[in-house]
């Protein structure tokens, strides 16, 4: 498969008119559908019955539309979209497991998905290894005969590891079992199926959506498994009811067009803020500078055009230093201090202590999370160069620069 893929430029491409010729598709706000023939809706009730809505828990015009184009970014066949990231995550690990299955997953994961491997999977009796997903090695040797998939994330929350999709592929595909990766940090950077992953899931909350006005996910595959997941008898999205809501899809499908846009300043402003926390010793992490350990291969990885993301990890050594840190930043304007990312506004958080607390204190050393590090998801600030003075001052009256 190609490395390189251009995904706005197939978005651009995606041609969806409303109802009446609007240069936007039409919202449609119900809940069923009617049919003019009963054997029609029978057919639908069993698939079989081409350009048919049923009811909307299965399928609606607003949802499909979104799917569709999100399919088109992520260069799938399919897509089914959810009311959550945390939907498109369960929906999709539940419908490839069964009980008695086996899961690899990285280690380092958002801490919601850590929590549902660690805790919640357990009681049907899915066994879960964590390992260390740029070990390769580790990977193959977690490997079991009833290991059904490989989890990951393009680029993994909090510690902004690089996993190198095409190798897991291999890993996977030599194997039998199916990679699955969560996409939400690197959406049009990264695109996880041309790289060999099978399914890619995203919460739209964040990047995607980008203005954090509500909660919604995707899953992106080929037509048999969003077939899989939306089957009326065994589908796991139709049996579990993770619907997005329509008008919801409809304004995240608005957001979709600025996306490209939206990603290279979040890209450009991170880069910048990176190159000065290097020349002022400040220990961070950014996957855009030389000295990241997986550097080359994001660059071997990555589309043209929109930068290495908008995700950065400043270490302040302890909690006690990133409260009052975090604190004099949201006072100044720097951002706010919240949980999420994708914002045009910059939000930070102390990892540890909110997104990854999930993950128990002993695991959290064992994966080199300090308890000092600080999330960073920077904004699309015009001025970035006055945003990194107010966040140099703020570090200078805390006297957390040594």
């Amino acid at each position: 498969m190609s490395k390189k893929y251009d995904p706005a430029t197939a978005l651009q491409r995606v041609e969806q008119f409303g109802e009446f010729g609007g240069v936007n598709p039409s919202i449609t706000d119900s809940a069923t559908y009617t049919f003019l023939s009963e054997k029609t809706m029978i057919d639908a009730f069993h698939g079989e019955a081409q350009g048919c809505f049923l009811y909307s828990r299965h399928w609606n015009p607003s949802n499909k539309y979104l799917s569709d184009s999100l399919a088109a970014i992520e260069g799938t066949e399919s897509a089914w979209v959810t009311a959550s990231g945390m939907a498109a995550i369960t929906t999709a690990i539940l419908q490839l497991c069964n009980a008695g299955d086996h899961i690899v997953t990285s280690v380092t994961t958002y801490g919601g998905t850590f929590a549902f491997l660690k805790n919640y999977v357990a009681k049907f009796n899915i066994e879960v290894s964590f390992v260390n997903i740029s070990d390769l090695e580790s990977v193959k040797a977690a490997i079991k005969p009833n290991t059904k998939v490989i989890y990951t994330e393009s680029m993994t929350n909090p510690m902004l590891q690089i996993s190198n999709l095409p190798a897991l592929a291999d890993i996977a595909h030599e194997n039998g079992l199916k990679l699955l990766v969560d996409n939400t940090f690197t959406p049009m950077i990264i695109s996880p199926f041309k790289l060999g992953a099978d399914i890619v899931v995203y919460s739209m909350t964040k990047f995607i959506n980008g203005k954090n006005d509500c909660v919604a996910g995707a899953i992106c595959a080929s037509e048999e498994f969003i077939a899989a997941i939306s089957d009326v008898n065994t589908g796991t999205a139709m049996l579990l009811g993770p619907v997005l809501d329509p008008l919801r899809s409809s304004s995240i499908l608005k957001n979709l067009g600025t996306l490209h846009v939206r990603m290279a300043q979040h890209s450009k402003n991170a880069q910048y803020l990176a190159e000065k926390f290097k020349d002022i010793g400040l220990k961070y992490v950014y996957p855009g500078c030389v000295s990241h350990p997986d550097y080359e291969l994001f660059k071997d990885m990555m589309n043209e055009g929109f930068g290495f993301g908008g995700m950065i990890a400043i270490d302040v050594e302890t909690a006690e230093n990133a409260a009052p840190f975090m604190e004099l930043m949201q006072e100044r304007g720097v951002g706010y201090h919240a949980v999420s990312l994708g914002y045009f506004k910059t939000l930070f958080s102390n990892s540890g202590k909110s997104t990854s607390s999930e993950v128990p204190e002993d695991i959290q050393k064992e994966m080199g999370l300090s308890p000092g590090l600080i999330r960073f998801s920077v904004g699309l600030d015009f001025d970035i160069e006055k945003t990194y003075e107010i966040i140099k001052s703020c570090m200078d009256d805390l006297k957390l620069l040594k």
